[in-house]
């Protein structure tokens, strides 16, 4: 269990820092997350649902499966992302967030675009062979 812990939210190549209050990964997690200019060229699942507002800036959603892509702006409207939507997250300039995730799995994917490849993990980013 981590309190009052800053890191990156997403590996290394994230463009996500995470300020989480608590992430007790079996239970659940509370962050504020600030998304610098851009996105990580990887579309991904997670391994928790989670249920997020936006409280300064603009982020694009962008489905796998689709050309579709959705807008978030601060709004008293939660962004509802289950564990199983593949996308990726584009932010407009910096972005601050918080958010509130439900307990993990033991995996999740992503889609690794240079490489057109699929990749699972597992805690820690370890690479599921």
């Amino acid at each position: 269990m981590k309190l009052f812990k800053k890191m990156k939210d997403g590996g290394p190549l994230s463009r996500v820092w995470g300020f989480f209050l608590i992430e007790a990964k079996n239970l659940f997690s509370v962050a504020f997350l600030m998304f610098k200019d851009g996105s990580r060229e990887a579309f991904h699942s997670h391994a928790f649902n989670a249920v997020s507002w936006v409280l300064w800036g603009k982020l694009s959603e962008q489905l796998i499966d689709s050309t579709q892509s959705h807008e978030y702006t601060p709004s008293l409207k939660p962004i509802y992302t289950p564990r199983d939507c593949f996308h990726k997250v584009t932010s407009h300039g910096t972005t601050f967030v918080i958010t509130f995730r439900g307990p993990w799995i033991n995996q999740w994917k992503e889609f690794l675009e240079d490489e057109q490849k699929y990749i699972t993990l597992t805690h820690g980013r370890h690479v599921v062979e």
